[in-house]
């Protein structure tokens, strides 16, 4: 077994950059781009739904201890329903929406086509979205998406087409074929004259936050590290915070792969910056070379720092999880977590902080700090999954 102090030497930043366009005395504003009742809403709708339940927020203090700081805690989203997912919140409420809004118009729900790329995981919560509502569910996927995750789709009764190159490339197939058979869109990333439905995604999103909130009590949070592709889960978070703390927002940390790192770079260059990715991460759903335009809204100007990692600690961390090193329950025993790829990346951008007493200081984490981390997925690909928590 592999021990965090070994673990902890494979976790690296390949590139740190401070948000110089922060500025939370523009909170009010920001906030209106997902609004309270938004955030209320997709609450009231979801947790609704059968099987729901709050996903547990982990007390991680093993790596607390280890960092030298209060707490580390960490929102497990492998428990997010049957699809082990974040990604269960945003696409099937979104679908919920579009079809009952079809429905009032006078349409026939097994009329309804919907469509989406993905990398897996928003597929699989459009897929199931769409059973759940009695709808059809097209999904595209890139060369590079697991036949794990490709089944998985495909037993929730969606069509999947899969199309050569990356996540841009499978986008665009999508959105071509939706404008040609007048399919709907339900996408987690947004563009130019399409907002609305991200909007939803984002909202259904934010139910993680709305439960932290509740769960966290009176407890203070000082800082989040956050797992960004396009931004749409970041922004889903950060919004009920900034509702409920104004402008004394804690630190939101960004953190991306190094192959596709979108929004450090656009955040280094103040405007949205397209990245080339030639490269795939094992951090699947963190592979997108273009934020989405309403979570660059809403982030730019409340992104504290944006940090991009190697894929280096990926299976260390992801062994880490699994044998407990992380967390010990109430009579100090190992507390295994199911944590998939993308959820190790808070963890590793923390952990390299910390190894580094100038750059924790100047991150301002200290023995007062509270940090949350989000857990995004459990073994979603589960062949993946085995292979990489062993030790090698």
């Amino acid at each position: 077994m592999l021990k965090l102090t070994e673990i902890a030497k494979n976790c690296e930043i390949v590139k740190h950059v401070t948000n110089r366009n922060k500025n939370l005395d523009d909170y009010l504003k920001v906030s209106s781009i997902l609004p309270r009742d938004d955030v209320k809403k997709a609450y009231d709708v979801i947790s609704s739904w059968p099987g729901y339940k709050p996903t547990p927020l982990v007390e991680l203090n093993k790596i607390a201890q280890f960092c030298g700081i209060k707490s580390v805690l960490f929102k497990d989203e492998s428990k997010r329903f049957d699809l082990k997912s974040f990604k269960a919140l945003g696409g099937a409420y979104a679908v919920a929406d579009l079809a009952k809004d079809f429905i009032l118009k006078g349409g026939k729900v097994e009329d309804y086509v919907v469509t989406t790329a993905t990398d897996g995981n928003h597929g699989r919560s459009v897929a199931w979205g769409a059973k759940l509502a009695g709808c059809k569910a097209k999904i595209y996927i890139h060369a590079h998406v697991s036949k794990s995750r490709e089944t998985a789709m495909q037993e929730l009764g969606a069509e999947v087409i899969k199309i050569n190159g990356n996540y841009e490339a499978s986008l665009s197939a999508c959105k071509s074929d939706a404008e040609k058979n007048g399919w709907y869109i339900v996408s987690d990333t947004s563009w130019e004259g399409y907002t609305g439905i991200p909007r939803q995604v984002m909202a259904g999103y934010s139910v993680i936050a709305t439960e932290c909130i509740s769960q966290l009590k009176a407890t203070n949070l000082s800082h989040a590290f956050l797992p960004v592709g396009v931004g749409g889960l970041a922004g889903g978070i950060t919004a009920p915070f900034l509702h409920l703390m104004e402008n004394k927002l804690f630190k939101v940390i960004s953190v991306e792969s190094n192959m596709s790192a979108c929004f450090l770079e656009s955040i280094e260059s103040s405007h949205p910056t397209l990245v080339n990715i030639t490269e795939e991460t094992l951090m699947a759903g963190l592979s997108c070379g273009e934020v989405s335009k309403i979570a660059w809204e809403l982030l730019k100007p409340l992104l504290s720092d944006s940090i991009c990692i190697s894929d280096k600690a990926v299976a260390p961390l992801m062994h880490l999880f699994a044998t407990g090193q992380a967390a010990s329950d109430n009579q100090n025993e190992f507390l295994s977590i199911e944590a998939g790829e993308c959820s190790t990346s808070g963890l590793a951008a923390l952990l390299a902080i910390c190894n580094d007493e100038k750059a924790k200081a100047e991150m301002g984490l200290d023995k007062d700090s509270v940090v949350l981390l989000v857990g995004t997925e459990g073994a979603t690909d589960p062949e993946l999954y085995a292979k990489l928590i062993k030790p090698e």
